[in-house]
């Protein structure tokens, strides 16, 4: 016999219904531009999925756009996710990936968490700036009517709520900043937290479309942001070109690639692509980092464990990937621990 224990190994990655695009525009005052990384990029085999890092208007605009089909796919058959589900952690993780290429340092880690009142419950995906993913859904068998517009209804299967973002950049403590929901569409409330926490005026575009057959079709997004000296001119005719522009489905259904949606919006802004990552869908977990997860239960927890005298299977939440841990091997853990 054995018990079931979840655990997520959150510190680091190494790794016909139709989910609209969320396309919200917030401008505001100056912020402070991060620099671009330079590291080794992943080699990805089989996998079509890349971000585009660019800048615009003589680098007065910077912006990033991504095909993220094949990870999310990846995801949704890992934790066997509903579409209403897959959209969600799709939009997520698209979010994710397009931060976390942005940071410094060889093992900055980004997460974002949301965690609402409406039945999905929570989604967590992490990045790393290599390119890797990976995320969850607290809910992953979600039924809900489409909206209004007759998309996949992801704000109200989230609910009220609030949206984490975490960067661990190799300091004694991570950033954290926190929004409540505005939406719940994910597009809009991190326009609201780029705007609200970093003061970065901003415009994020997601979106997943699924097949008939609930797999995903397509899968990607966009950031857009101003820099601190873009004038009124500049910021003008983008918003102008945003009220116009098409959801992200649509334009990754009609064949666009991440660099083809940029040139949508900013190709007569001087557009200059700058960087192109290939990411992948990977969970870093291993038996070593989930002893050292059991180890820090702390040893009253680990003494409940071994008195069931059972093997206890730990599962990770991020990849569904299980370790069992005989009683024996407990106790040692036990031993371990301070």
């Amino acid at each position: 016999m054995s018990d079931k224990i979840r655990t997520n190994i959150s510190a680091g990655v190494e790794g016909n219904a139709s989910a609209g695009t969320d396309n919200d525009r917030i401008l505001t005052d100056s912020f402070e531009p991060l620099k671009a990384a330079r590291l080794p990029r992943l080699k990805i085999e089989g996998s079509h999925d890349y971000v585009v890092r660019a800048t615009a208007a003589n680098g007065l605009i910077r912006a990033f756009a991504c095909t993220t089909r094949d990870l999310v796919e990846e995801c949704r058959k890992t934790h066997n996710t509903f579409p209403i589900c897959t959209a969600a952690i799709g939009r997520l993780m698209s979010s994710a990936l397009m931060m976390g290429v942005d940071l410094k340092g060889d093992r900055s880690v980004l997460t974002l968490t949301i965690k609402g009142d409406g039945p999905i419950k929570g989604l967590t995906a992490t990045a790393d700036n290599l390119g890797n993913v990976k995320g969850f859904v607290s809910n992953a068998n979600v039924l809900l009517p489409p909206n209004k517009a007759g998309h996949l209804n992801v704000g109200e299967a989230l609910g009220k709520g609030k949206l984490s973002v975490i960067k661990d950049i190799g300091l004694k403590e991570p950033y954290i900043g926190s929004v409540d929901l505005q939406t719940g569409e994910i597009a809009e409330d991190l326009t609201y937290y780029f705007a609200v926490s970093e003061q970065i005026p901003s415009s994020v575009g997601l979106g997943v479309l699924m097949n008939t057959n609930n797999t995903v079709k397509q899968s990607g997004g966009f950031i857009l942001q101003l820099m601190p000296d873009a004038t009124e001119d500049v910021i003008s005719k983008l918003e102008e070109k945003l009220s116009n522009i098409k959801s992200v489905t649509a334009m990754l259904d009609e064949g666009m690639t991440p660099e083809e949606m940029l040139q949508f919006i900013l190709g007569d802004m001087d557009l200059e692509i700058n960087e192109h990552i290939p990411v992948r869908f990977h969970c870093n977990c291993s038996r070593e980092k989930v002893s050292k997860a059991l180890i820090s239960l702390g040893k009253k927890e680990l003494e409940d464990l071994i008195a069931d005298k059972k093997t206890q299977d730990v599962f990770c939440d991020y990849c569904e990937k299980h370790y069992s841990f005989s009683v024996a091997e407990l106790q040692e853990l036990y031993d371990s621990a301070k």
